[in-house]
């Protein structure tokens, strides 16, 4: 039985290593390319590509249409107020809380009794069981409402008022009673963080009103949200119907959505080991040959050829510059191989 001499299996063992190192090549940048694609499809569930900003960039050329993921402390530009009781605060978000003093009808078992405390809306004593003794005033004089400061910025970027609602936290206003307007001041008196149509605040009668308010308190938050112009807005196609996240302090991307994977890292540094593995294998399949001359141009238009086709079949029908980039690497590579093939025949 013949064996092989040492050159033959010297020559064989050299060609698969590169047969390996192509696949190698070709395999990463499939990888590389379906990480991206992974991530890009669970970022666009949120409303599209992120991109990380510092508290300080500002408002930049070409961001418009991305995510942001913005990190500090909103900085209010003009305050909130509510006019009526002339209450000025420096929050993005002024709520004022009303409630007046009624009867409540209380059922435990068979049981039926009523008391009187402090409601935030008209309780209507119609349709009580025993509405006699027990009826309530006719009207709510004073409304629930919440004010929005009327500039809110974050980064240089302003808050749009979906996103002053979504601003987390709570923390109670003091009013001031000097400077409530004529018309108030005669109706209302202070009793601790309330204002109180109560002649004596600690025995509220019927139909009394007392008024509270709440602010937002300004903390670091993490806004995620949509770049438009020099706004945050939430993103109103998000397919997760939603659009923006807001939470207190520094929260990465993954916590607020852990159905997003991690991003693939050093993207373009796989793709150039992926082209350079792929050319060495090219080289040692079929340039590494007795008595001939490693021809490294052909090697590198091999890689082109065989990483840009592959990456360009896991491309289509995703994006369309980078599958025009790969398209482009491969007839790079294939032009290249062409015209070394055709030299070294002749």
């Amino acid at each position: 039985m013949d064996w092989p001499d040492t050159t033959s299996l010297r020559r064989m063992a050299l060609h698969v290593v590169g047969a390996f190192l192509l696949l190698a090549g070709v395999g990463l940048e499939a990888m590389t390319a379906r990480g991206l694609l992974n991530y890009h499809a669970s970022t666009e569930r949120h409303g599209g590509e992120v991109i990380d900003l510092n508290a300080d960039t500002g408002p930049q050329a070409g961001q418009r249409g991305f995510m942001a993921r913005i990190v500090g402390t909103p900085q209010v530009v003009e305050a909130a107020r509510d006019a009526a009781f002339n209450l000025q605060v420096n929050t993005p978000l002024l709520m004022r809380h009303a409630e007046m003093f009624q009867w409540r009808e209380i059922r435990i078992g068979g049981s039926v009794h009523y008391e009187l405390d402090w409601v935030d809306h008209l309780v209507d004593a119609s349709h009580f069981q025993q509405p006699g003794g027990h009826l309530n005033p006719a009207k709510f004089p004073i409304r629930n409402r919440d004010f929005l400061a009327g500039l809110v910025t974050l980064g240089g970027f302003k808050l749009s008022a979906q996103l002053l609602h979504a601003l987390p936290g709570y923390q109670p206003v003091s009013p001031d009673l000097q400077a409530l307007p004529a018309n108030m001041a005669a109706s209302f008196g202070k009793y601790g963080n309330y204002l109180v149509t109560s002649s004596h605040a600690g025995a509220p009668q019927l139909g009394d009103v007392r008024v509270s308010w709440g602010e937002i308190p300004l903390q670091q938050v993490t806004v995620f949200a949509r770049i438009d112009g020099d706004r945050l807005v939430a993103a109103t196609d998000a397919s997760d119907g939603k659009g923006y996240h807001v939470e207190i302090g520094n929260v990465s991307l993954l916590d607020m959505f852990p159905d997003i994977p991690m991003p693939p890292e050093f993207v373009q540094g796989k793709r150039i080991l992926a082209l350079l593995l792929a050319a060495l294998g090219a080289l040692l399949l079929c340039c590494m040959k007795q008595q001939k001359r490693a021809d490294i141009p052909l090697a590198m238009g091999l890689s082109g050829l065989a990483v840009g086709s592959v990456a360009s079949v896991v491309w289509l029908g995703h994006d369309t510059g980078i599958l025009l980039g790969w398209l482009a690497v491969a007839m790079s590579g294939l032009l290249l191989a062409i015209w070394r093939v055709r030299l070294r025949a002749d």
